[in-house]
């Protein structure tokens, strides 16, 4: 996932070669999510079988691995908070996150703000 420029203050300044290591180095470009992670079931139940730059196996799309972070946070660059992941397993564990976050700026948006919450 590329990060948006608004967000890019957060992440370490040696977010680059964090990443590279956790896709190439520990996951050995294989997508490291599996169905506990993901909530959905998979092929191979243990992890997923997707490798960077091949095409996916279920959606046939050409994959780039990402870096997750597993509680949401940024900042944070703890390896055990990071789970490198090919977009449809990334995008897979972000979806409540990322529905949760939809709303709140379409509250924003309609300037309700908190007076409903």
């Amino acid at each position: 996932m590329p990060i948006r420029a608004e967000r890019k203050a957060l992440y370490p300044k040696n977010w680059r070669a964090i990443s590279q290591r956790i896709r190439f180095e520990r996951a050995a470009g294989r997508c490291e999510f599996n169905a506990a992670l993901t909530g959905r079931a998979m092929n191979d139940a243990d992890r997923c079988a997707a490798e960077h730059g091949k095409p996916h196996p279920i959606t046939g799309s050409n994959v780039v691995l990402t870096v997750a972070h597993l509680d949401h946070d940024e900042t944070s660059d703890d390896e055990e908070n990071l789970c490198a992941g090919c977009q449809r397993c990334h995008l897979t564990y972000d979806a409540k996150h990322h529905a949760k976050n939809a709303r709140a700026t379409l509250r924003a948006r309609k300037a309700i703000g908190d007076l409903f919450t």
